[in-house]
């Protein structure tokens, strides 16, 4: 059997069919066990996998949004992606082999190699938890396993790796141990938490329940819903009124990028299509952020709601939420969610009983890539391809999911979707300024007591909302996290708004003993790992940068040389591909323009614990 299976998995490079073929003859050894592993993996028999691998292809909808999905759970059904369970996902989907490795390959949740142990225990490294001490976690986490990060236990039962934000900046440091999040760790819960795997009762001992720190409740916050009732009200409007009052409110995308959601409704909508598509971006994962985490625990309904709503402008029947891998623990909670509102006849066919108003949601689960943030990168993983970016034009509203016309928002957009819709436009266009109507959810962290999340105006200075958080003595706020810019103490008169200081969300406070380039080296940190490669600006940039800032922190700085840096730093922003190495530079570009005297002249710290 280990010679048929060599010769298996030698296939990789030649004809589908001649692959097709030949794992029918492997069918024939019916029982024969194709691989067992150690560190907890699960035996793997032929024909149960081929049944398995073809009735998540059912139950995802057939089409190629169900890879991803696929993997993810054949993962957590063996613990591991061998070469032969790509192999047999591929013939599933009738996609190259390659295509499936290089999907595998991407995501830093799938595990396509043998080095990793039965419990992944991932630590937070990005710098809200930076901020809150993740550094004594980390080396409590290598006293109790003997292992480095990067590095596996002998027995095989742990893997220590770093990873990127968890959305728990708010509640740092975080851990993610498998699927489970586990906030506010401390020192002396680290043995608990390693004790707890070892018996197999984590999930039983650790609350996987996140609660968020509402702190200021605004408009949207403050007012009762009901499921059900805009979607109710809006039957007697025609699709083309309610467009109308999208674009009368001036809203704009709350992704960050701010681009007119009336404008990019209208576009789909005067498309042809036989098929258009929804997408609800719920892939938060820029540092400092966790909004949405809070918006889809505890506002589902309106989400879904403003997602029906644009179903209804632009002639959609299929909707999808993509759902960070970090939020897992939410995907039940939507799905409940999604079940009630189809058995009250708020999604599906003939919603609220009009003739040809057909809608329904899926929903699909990302596995860590930051870059899926980017709207045509989540098309690609929606698709079961590895998160890059597009070539753009065409874009998604004329060319986006399988070529359909599609609309990418995220889930603060469609909840205020769902406001302006129940409340009217000129209530939306009370709070905010001219050019950033309405509201803001805004996600605080950092050097501050009171972190959570604050419903403020657009339009708000800097000042305004360290008065609101009570802070008084920050030496810097980066708004719009690793992808925004850090703004000093001289400046916090100005307004956050798009036409401003925009920002998705983000807002993280610096005391004044807080050493800039620590943080601007974990912000490089974060994209030189977060980078999809695909193009070399951001791709060598990021690196050459980090490796620059490294240099400035040895007190090795000349003034010419911090301009050769500022000059790399714009090339990357001007010749990147997507906004990722775009927007990567801006938090370097203002720090060390922003505080030059912590640059210049500086002499290098000892002892300092990095990160791997």
């Amino acid at each position: 059997m280990e010679e048929v299976e060599t010769l298996y998995k030698s296939l990789s490079t030649m004809n589908l069919y001649i692959k097709k073929e030949f794992s029918k003859i492997l069918l024939k050894f019916k029982k024969t066990t194709i691989q067992e592993r150690g560190r907890g993996m699960k035996k793997i028999e032929l024909e149960e996998l081929h049944s398995k691998i073809f009735q998540l292809k059912e139950k995802y909808g057939g089409n190629n949004s169900a890879i991803l999905q696929t993997l993810i759970d054949l993962q957590e059904e063996y613990r591991e992606l061998s070469q032969v369970v790509l192999q047999e996902v591929a013939h599933a989907y009738n996609v190259h082999p390659a295509e499936i490795q290089g999907t595998a390959s991407f995501y830093s949740f799938l595990k396509t190699e043998e080095k990793y142990g039965k419990y992944i225990v991932r630590l937070c490294r990005t710098i809200s938890c930076e901020l809150k001490g993740k550094e004594r976690i980390a080396k409590q986490l290598e006293n109790e396993l003997g292992i480095k990060f990067g590095e596996t236990t002998s027995d095989g039962m742990f893997t220590l790796e770093y990873c990127n934000c968890l959305g728990m900046c708010d509640q740092g440091p975080a851990i993610m141990v498998d699927g489970c999040l586990i906030p506010k760790v401390k020192p002396a819960h680290v043995p608990a938490i390693i004790d707890s795997c070892r018996r197999g009762a984590l999930n039983q001992e650790f609350d996987t329940t996140i609660v968020s720190n509402v702190v200021k409740k605004g408009p949207l916050l403050t007012e009762e819903f009901y499921p059900g009732k805009v979607i109710t009200d809006s039957l007697g409007k025609t699709s083309e009124e309610i467009l109308e009052m999208i674009e009368k409110s001036e809203l704009r995308g709350r992704g960050g990028a701010g681009f007119s959601t009336g404008l990019k409704w209208k576009l789909a909508a005067k498309e042809e299509s036989p098929q258009k598509f929804v997408i609800c971006n719920a892939d938060e994962g820029e540092p400092g952020t966790f909004k949405d985490r809070y918006i889809l625990h505890r506002e589902v309904h309106r989400v879904i709601e403003g997602m029906t709503i644009a179903a209804r402008c632009i002639g959609a029947n299929k909707g999808y939420i993509y759902l960070r891998g970090e939020y897992s623990y939410l995907k039940d909670m939507i799905e409940d969610a999604i079940i009630a509102r189809k058995e009250k006849g708020l999604l599906g066919d003939k919603i609220g009983g009009l003739e040809g108003f057909d809608f329904d949601i899926d929903i699909r689960m990302g596995a860590g890539a930051y870059i899926c943030g980017e709207e045509t990168a989540l098309i690609e993983s929606l698709e079961g391809k590895r998160g890059e970016p597009r070539n753009r034009p065409p874009y998604p509203v004329d060319t986006g999911f399988m070529n359909n016309p599609t609309i990418v928002n995220n889930v603060e957009t469609f909840l205020n979707v769902t406001l302006i819709c129940e409340k009217g436009v000129e209530f939306f266009k009370e709070y905010g300024t001219s050019r950033s109507t309405g509201t803001k959810f805004f996600s605080v962290s950092g050097d501050i007591e009171k972190a959570g999340i604050y419903e403020l105006p657009f339009g708000i200075t800097i000042a305004q909302l360290m008065k609101e958080v009570g802070c008084r003595d920050a030496k810097a706020v980066q708004v719009g996290g690793a992808a925004g810019v850090c703004i000093p103490s001289r400046d916090f008169d100005k307004i956050i708004a798009y036409e401003a200081i925009p920002t998705g969300g983000s807002i993280i406070i610096f005391n004044d003993k807080r050493d800039m380039l620590d943080i601007a080296q974990n912000f490089m940190e974060f994209f030189v790992d977060e980078s999809c490669g695909q193009c070399t600006p951001c791709r060598e940039g990021t690196t050459k940068i980090l490796e620059g800032i490294k240099i400035l922190k040895q007190g090795k700085c000349s003034i010419a040389y911090l301009n050769k840096l500022k000059e790399l730093a714009k090339t990357v922003e001007m010749a990147s591909k997507c906004g990722l190495g775009q927007l990567s530079m801006k938090a370097f570009l203002s720090i060390v323009n922003n505080f030059q005297d912590e640059v210049l002249g500086r002499l290098p710290k000892e002892g300092s614990y990095e990160t791997v």
